[in-house]
């Protein structure tokens, strides 16, 4: 059979590009196979995690007390204590000026000596019910007396405690400044807000482990004594008070504190804290999971970190695999091969 000239150079020219059609398939296969990223991947897990909060407040003492006396204008006799001394409940710590006390005394005297002789005349009827009331009331009223004065002139201790501040001398008028500062600085307390969602989780009793600057790394176990029964609709949250055991007294009032409040646990989704990326320029958080061949971009919800560990609230679930490694060559949708 015979083959033309044309015949021929159609016949060669459809060789020449199936040949090139095949090698250009080749080629392209090729190239998908070398724009794919590797990379590694580990399994989302499930682990029980603690629901800590932490608050900072500045610890306080359990109590405090201002030695004043009610009345203003009156000279102070003797201050018995000095900043530092330790008291005790009743000691006396000041005397005020005795005149009026003094006066009064005589003056109480004389109303009980006038009951006294009424009395002795009412019995034989030689005085009216009335004029023995009103000597008994007079009593009354100079007793009352004495006993607000004896409160005013000898300032005793309410507490256990330390003296912590004095502001005046002996001699000077007492105005409107307390003499003395006690503070019962064992136990210790201190004061924290926090916030409505964890009204449920908070009770009396409730541990909590406190820890300041001051002691790095040591904690200090304190214990809920009372929960604030109305919540301030300004901020949503609730005033705890926690009170802090201080026998050996190296905690000090006025120190800044973290007190640790343990919340709970909860069954968390946690992943690899390496596999967390920053959006740049937001406060976005993302990690990849390989799914398919492909990567797949997840906006994540972080909740705390333990050890190497993150917790994700949202964005992952257990068990699907999280791209550790190579995350910088990934876009949504990069084709990846996992490093076995």
């Amino acid at each position: 059979m015979k083959i033309n000239k044309r015949m021929f150079l159609t016949l060669a020219l459809g060789a020449v590009l199936v040949g090139c059609g095949g090698a250009q398939q080749a080629n392209t296969n090729a190239q998908t196979e070398d724009t794919k990223v590797l990379v590694k991947t580990e399994a989302a897990t499930t682990q029980t995690v603690a629901q800590t909060e932490v608050f900072t407040a500045n610890i306080e003492p359990y109590k405090k007390n201002y030695i004043t006396p009610a009345v203003q204008g009156v000279r102070i006799d003797r201050i018995l204590v000095d900043v530092g001394d330790r008291v005790r409940k009743g000691q006396l710590l000041v005397e005020m000026d005795p005149t009026n006390y003094n006066q009064q005394k005589v003056n109480l005297q004389n109303a009980k000596d006038t009951y006294e002789r009424t009395r002795k005349v009412f019995e034989v009827g030689g005085v009216s019910q009335q004029q023995l009331d009103q000597a008994h009331n007079n009593l009354t009223l100079q007793q009352e007396v004495i006993a607000n004065l004896e409160k005013n002139i000898k300032l005793l201790s309410p507490i256990n405690g330390v003296v912590t501040a004095r502001n005046d001398e002996a001699g000077n008028l007492f105005s409107n400044q307390p003499i003395l500062q006690v503070m019962q600085i064992n136990p210790l307390k201190v004061t924290v807000s926090i916030s409505e969602q964890f009204y449920t989780a908070v009770k009396l009793g409730t541990p909590v482990k406190i820890g300041v600057d001051i002691f790095p790394g040591e904690e200090f176990d304190g214990k809920v004594t009372l929960i604030y029964p109305a919540m301030d609709p300004a901020t949503r949250t609730f005033t705890v008070e926690v009170t802090i055991p201080n026998t050996n007294e190296r905690l000090r009032p006025g120190m800044f504190s973290r007190s640790t409040f343990n919340m709970g646990n909860r069954e968390s989704v946690m992943i690899s804290d390496v596999a967390v990326a920053r959006q740049v320029g937001t406060a976005e958080r993302y990690a990849f999971v390989e799914k398919d061949g492909v990567a797949e971009r997840r906006v994540v919800r972080l909740g705390r970190q333990v050890g190497n560990k993150i917790e994700v609230l949202d964005g992952i679930e257990a068990g699907e695999m999280v791209i550790v490694t190579g995350m910088s060559k990934l876009e949504q949708g990069t084709p990846v091969e996992v490093q076995k």
